[in-house]
């Protein structure tokens, strides 16, 4: 039997204390990203997980320093499916595994009962859920990264009277907590600018078939139907809209402003539909141009609605983290409340509930299968 020399042993013995020095010296900070990795709302979590990755490669590179160790971000990703009870589980397992910072989630519906497990948990929540009732719970960690339902419908409702000159109106939703939020804000705002509600309709978040609920609204007339809901149903109503011959905008919130409308309703959304965009405009920001370019060159495809909001939270993250010099949620939350951070869609700052204060909203078209500004709210 060989033996090892004592001078081998020492060798190794030392090489096991520099290995086990620089562990020490490094510390894991998990980011959760809960959202819909299959179903028909893929794309956006897809999306939104790319958006996630890229700030944790940038953060990684930067080798941010906290307390004389170098933060080590990892990427914790699980699919909530835009159910609320799939939802539920994803918050519980992430609070179970020591994930203190979670990005997501994209439904409202999944956002509104996962808070408070997340809350009790000590975990820091930065979702795009944009019902209203979300950030009226008082949990003190929890972020709006982007526009509410109220400021969504608000200015779409406004759109609708001053630009678009409609009188009548038709509210359809699909039942989540979602599409009936922003529906509710729109038809609530509409309402109070002298616009007549014709009619409004429900639907799911699963359905396809919308010619009994267009037929029915075809003989009220209205000049601008509101969808609240997303955009793999808003894309197949446009085209049933444009079979029956109904002349009317369809109108709706941010979800509806995803290149999937133009993949999933072809040239029927063209000068149709009319959504209303919480964030910047890529092509009118020099920063905003670039991250889209440094995007595709990583993904191989644009960003869609959520995926810029989601890398400059973890940005923002990570930035707090490094200055106030913890990874402590309840600190780095501390920190993001009273400070603003400037990131490729715009300041975030918060108020006291976590509703991102004068979230931008840009009404846009499409034309030519491309989406095209046309005002800012």
């Amino acid at each position: 039997m060989q033996t090892l020399s004592l001078k081998s042993t020492l060798a190794i013995a030392a090489g096991l204390a520099c290995a086990a020095g620089a562990y020490a010296q490094e510390q894991v900070v998990k980011i959760g990203h809960s959202g819909p990795l299959s179903g028909p709302n893929t794309f956006a979590g897809r999306d939104n997980d790319n958006g996630v990755r890229l700030a944790i490669e940038e953060l990684n590179a930067r080798k941010i320093s906290v307390g004389g160790k170098t933060l080590k971000f990892e990427l914790v990703s699980e699919d909530d499916q835009c159910d609320a009870k799939t939802g539920v589980a994803v918050a519980q397992k992430f609070v179970d595994t020591g994930v203190r910072y979670v990005m997501g989630p994209y439904c409202s519906g999944v956002t509104i009962p996962s808070s408070r497990v997340y809350d009790g948990g000590g975990t820091l929540v930065s979702t795009v859920g944009t019902n209203p009732k979300i950030t009226q719970a008082g949990y003190k960690n929890l972020f709006r990264i982007v526009a509410s339902d109220v400021q969504a419908g608000a200015s779409m409702a406004a759109y609708a009277a001053n630009v678009l000159k409609a009188k009548k109106v038709a509210v359809i939703d699909d039942r989540t907590a979602f599409g009936q939020g922003l529906a509710d804000e729109f038809a609530k705002e509409a309402q109070k600018l002298g616009l007549t509600v014709v009619g409004r309709e429900f639907t799911t978040d699963k359905a396809t078939d919308f010619m009994a609920i267009l037929t029915s609204l075809k003989a009220k007339q209205p000049e601008a139907v509101f969808y609240g809901g997303y955009a793999p149903q808003a894309a197949p109503m446009a085209r049933q809209m444009k079979q029956l011959g109904i002349n009317a905008k369809l109108l709706g919130g941010d979800t509806l402003c995803s290149p999937e409308m133009t993949k999933l309703g072809g040239d029927a959304v063209n000068d149709v539909v009319y959504c209303a965009y919480a964030g910047m405009l890529m092509d009118s920001d020099a920063g905003a141009k670039a991250f889209q370019e440094k995007f595709k060159k990583r993904f191989g495809q644009n960003p869609d609605v959520y995926g810029p909001f989601y890398y400059d939270q973890v940005m923002n993250i990570g930035e707090a983290m490094q200055k106030s010099g913890s990874v402590d949620p309840a600190k780095v939350g501390a920190y993001i409340h009273q400070n603003a951070h400037k990131g490729v869609m715009g300041e975030y700052a918060y108020d006291d509930k976590g509703n991102r204060i004068k979230a931008p909203v840009v009404v846009m078209t499409f034309q030519g299968g491309k989406a095209k500004p046309l005002a800012s709210y």
